[in-house]
């Protein structure tokens, strides 16, 4: 028997959007066909609201959005927030120390604002990445001593990152929620600020039974949500660790994955 599939989550860069950071005519006309269904589709993304809100509505999705890798949810008509969960103030001024003896870039999100020490290349490329103005904070003490930390964020090379992670788990243990969206970001979110416990507090805010939902993503930050998702789907694009864990593997980013799944899985199954 086919199952019904009515929620599904999908990640924004390089899952849903192309590498021209767009999404398709046919890929919008297949999300459509499946709302029109009675489907409920979000997107789960690493960014902060304000940037992902405006895809969302561009793309005429239906549901809140999940944030900051599962830290935020928030409807898209009234802004209500419906799961929120912050770093902790002692885990984000312990980290600042630490990056500031180990001479690495550090900035943090606040109520749905990023701050950042300097106003350096790496500062302006994320922020270009990611289309988001920034407010720079020369005293950045000031800003990790900050309740409501949803997200901070350690931009380098990324050889230097895949050492770092495994130091800084063993560190701050189940403090913190430690994952990587990009090759060279390394986001620190609350334990509960994972893509699976909002797909998993998203579902039962709909009265959905996990089986009869659909994840998809590319990266290390999608491996909750994949894992939880009564089918989880990798891009072909995606990094080998989050194809393991797949029970699908689609086309890629900029193939119409996503438009490949819901033709597959809701539209035609």
């Amino acid at each position: 028997m086919t199952t019904t599939y009515r929620l599904i989550a999908m990640d924004l860069d390089d899952t849903l959007l192309t590498d021209e950071l767009t999404v398709t005519e046919a890929t919008r006309e297949a999300m459509a066909a499946a709302v029109a269904q009675g489907v409920h589709i979000t997107i789960a993304t690493g960014r902060m609201f304000d940037s992902a809100q405006r895809i969302a509505r561009q793309v005429g999705l239906n549901v809140p959005i999940i944030t900051y890798q599962g830290s935020l949810i928030k409807n898209l008509l009234d802004e209500e927030v419906l799961y929120e969960r912050s770093v902790p103030v002692d885990v984000a001024q312990e980290l600042y120390a630490y990056c500031l003896e180990h001479d690495l870039h550090l900035q943090s999100y606040i109520n749905d604002k990023l701050y950042v020490p300097a106003d350096n290349d790496k500062t302006k490329g994320y922020a270009k990445q990611s289309n988001i103005p920034y407010t720079v904070e020369p005293n950045f003490e000031r800003i990790v001593a900050q309740e409501r930390q949803t997200k901070l964020l350690i931009i380098d090379e990324p050889e230097k990152l895949d050492a770092l992670l495994p130091v800084l788990k063993e560190r701050f243990g189940g403090r913190v929620h430690l994952t990587k969206s990009k090759p060279n970001y390394l986001e620190f979110m609350h334990p509960e600020g994972t893509k699976g416990h909002a797909l998993r507090f998203l579902a039962a805010y709909y009265g959905i039974p996990m089986e009869q939902t659909i994840a998809m993503g590319d990266a290390m930050n999608d491996h909750e949500m994949v894992e939880a998702a009564g089918l989880g789907v990798a891009m072909a694009n995606a990094v080998p660790a989050l194809k393991a864990v797949a029970d699908f593997i689609t086309l890629s980013n900029n193939e119409d994955g996503v438009k490949h799944v819901l033709d597959k899985f809701v539209l035609h199954p």
